[in-house]
């Protein structure tokens, strides 16, 4: 967000302030599942306006995780005309914030990345709470703000207009992307992966963790058994050892390089260095290592539950989209895919130019769009001045 909360203070008819609930990320803490205190190596925190409310909240992944009263009297006092929240609806903040935009007659928006009503842990009786609650939940917002094609094919199936719904893309810096591949020397990168000039790189960019199912990209490229291919790993997580034992098992731990945690500045280089990123993930609601890849020319291949397919893959290489968990079709996929290199370079140079429209540009436009939409409606019913 921070790329983009730069760009929109900039605006010419954007008068921002941003409120933090939380400084994760912009400073040190620990994160169990790279298993280190990560902190991010870009700025975050410059060029626009920003508070941090403190949060007398656990800090823990519940209701009362995030529980920032100072928001009250932020938004009462702020004469705000629009609140757009990105804090989900099972944190306290949420309805601090939403209750204090009602009563301060600032329109209240905001919206989710999800894009079926299956929860990560596929329990069905969340998929029956969410069928009957959301409906309820999502017309409390004066404009329902969605950051993909899918999440607004979505609401649209819980029967929202389609004038209540602004696409927001989720995007990237993507001239950030591209300036720093530039200045990438991929043949360097690949040295120090002890990578070979012709050999062709297969990248897997994401924690590992279950649900992200990189064992199934292990086994793929295991079985594609293509001569001089390499699979990198970049990121970490409880699945490492499993993943290091199973490369052992399948005779290919010369083949396979895992990299650990990866920060910001260091990713430019690794898209770079990399001919093919593979996403298998079986719950990703959006993905924007997608963007990342795809501004830095990295062609990406991804499962049919990764959100950013439908707006960021299948435009430009639909083949590229497999069935989630089918690793023969993924196996058969990076056959095709690696026996071509002049082809998968083509292949990331179209997916470079697809994301020239799916940028900060459009989604500031979607929120001015947001913004307006929903100062209208309210004013219409006299719920504004």
């Amino acid at each position: 967000m921070s790329p983009l909360l730069r760009r929109m203070a900039q605006h010419r008819q954007i008068d921002l302030q941003v409120a933090y609930c939380s400084l994760r990320g912009a400073h040190s803490d620990y994160d169990p599942d790279f298993a280190t205190a990560v902190q991010w190596d870009v700025p975050l925190l410059d060029g626009y306006n920003w508070v941090e409310i403190p949060n007398i909240g656990t800090g823990t992944e519940s209701f009362l995780g995030l529980c920032n009263p100072g928001l009250w009297r932020l938004i009462r006092r702020g004469s705000f005309d629009a609140v757009l929240c990105h804090t989900g609806y099972l944190r306290a903040s949420f309805w601090i914030a939403f209750l204090a935009s009602r009563l301060s007659r600032s329109v209240f928006l905001f919206g989710t990345d999800a894009n079926n009503l299956t929860p990560r842990d596929s329990l069905s009786w969340k998929v029956t709470l969410k069928r009957v609650l959301w409906p309820r939940l999502f017309s409390l917002a004066d404009q329902i703000i969605v950051p993909s094609s899918r999440t607004r094919d979505l609401m649209r199936s819980l029967g929202f207009a389609e004038d209540r719904i602004t696409l927001t893309p989720y995007c990237v810096d993507n001239d950030w992307w591209a300036a720093q591949t530039a200045r990438v020397d991929r043949a360097v990168t690949r040295s120090v992966w002890r990578v070979e000039k012709d050999s062709t790189v297969v990248l897997f960019c994401a924690k590992l963790q279950t649900w992200k199912r990189p064992g199934d990209l292990l086994e793929a490229f295991a079985a594609a058994g293509i001569s001089g291919s390499v699979l990198v790993f970049a990121g970490d997580g409880p699945l490492r050892q499993t993943l290091y034992h199973r490369a052992l098992d399948l005779g290919i731990a010369d083949r396979v390089r895992f990299l650990g945690f990866v920060n910001q500045s260091a990713l430019p280089a690794v898209y770079k260095a990399a001919d093919l990123m593979v996403l298998p993930s079986e719950y990703e609601p959006f993905a924007v290592v997608v963007n990342e890849a795809s501004c830095c020319g990295c062609p990406v291949a991804a499962s049919d539950r990764v959100g950013a397919t439908t707006d960021l893959i299948a435009p430009v290489n639909p083949d590229f989209v497999f069935p989630c968990g089918d690793v023969p079709a993924l196996t058969e996929l990076l056959r095709r895919a690696l026996s071509d290199p002049d082809q998968l370079a083509r292949r990331g140079q179209d997916s470079l130019r697809w994301m020239q429209s799916w940028s900060s540009r459009e989604n500031i436009s979607g929120v001015l769009e947001a913004v307006e939409r929903a100062v209208s409606r309210t004013k219409s019913k006299g719920a504004l001045p």
